[in-house]
């Protein structure tokens, strides 16, 4: 008969192992290309940051392409899922849409910036990556436009704004943040994140006071 001691961990599933050796592998891409940038980021030194073997790494993403891909693709989707529940848990009555953009700045003005200007950086001379990249870039912005839709919905009436909102808000905060690289003018940051925020109630109607 076997004993089983409390406070013993279950060993992990292959699925649980496999799910985790990914993660790992996908954090530390982000970090490298953080802190590193796309030209020395390296596939060995990933798996050396993840704590996995270079079989193992191999094993899941076969090229340095796939898994610089599959990284950026992971952080905007845990991103975006942060996004939808910080917006979900704003009190009532707060002005939705100057806190999302409040919040987008936050989140694209740090790592996750860094890791997609070197991947777009990387991605013009090479004809492969740039394709990869533009397929990823167009996913995201189809989750971005889906999001701010059932969040925002179209007005009752005619409204040419309303649909290009998501590409002009990334559009700007693009700019912002590839300024931020090279700048620390945090007064300028906030001028333009405030003209913004007067700018989305052309779109938007005001909350009911």
């Amino acid at each position: 008969m076997r004993s089983t001691a409390a406070g013993v961990r279950p060993r992990r599933t292959q699925a649980e192992r496999t799910a985790s050796t990914r993660g790992q592998l996908l954090e530390a891409t982000v970090t490298c290309l953080h802190e590193l940038g796309y030209a020395r980021t390296t596939t060995t030194e990933i798996a050396a940051r993840a704590g996995v073997s270079r079989g193992a790494q191999l094993h899941h993403f076969p090229t340095k392409s796939e898994l610089v891909i599959a990284a950026v693709e992971h952080l905007f989707e845990r991103r975006h899922e942060e996004f939808v529940r910080a917006i979900g848990r704003l009190p009532v009555g707060i002005e939705r849409a100057a806190a999302a953009i409040d919040l987008l700045w936050s989140m694209v003005s740090g790592p996750l910036f860094d890791a997609w200007l070197e991947l777009a950086i990387a991605a013009r001379t090479d004809p492969e990556l740039r394709g990869r990249v533009a397929a990823l870039d167009q996913r995201f912005m189809e989750a971005v436009g889906r999001t701010f839709r059932e969040l925002f919905p179209a007005p009752a009436g005619p409204n040419p704004f309303h649909e290009i909102a998501p590409a002009f808000v990334f559009a700007l905060m693009d700019g912002l943040a590839l300024q931020k690289t090279v700048s620390d003018d945090g007064e300028k940051f906030t001028r333009v994140l405030d003209t913004l925020k007067a700018l989305a109630w052309l779109i938007l109607p005001r909350p009911a006071s």
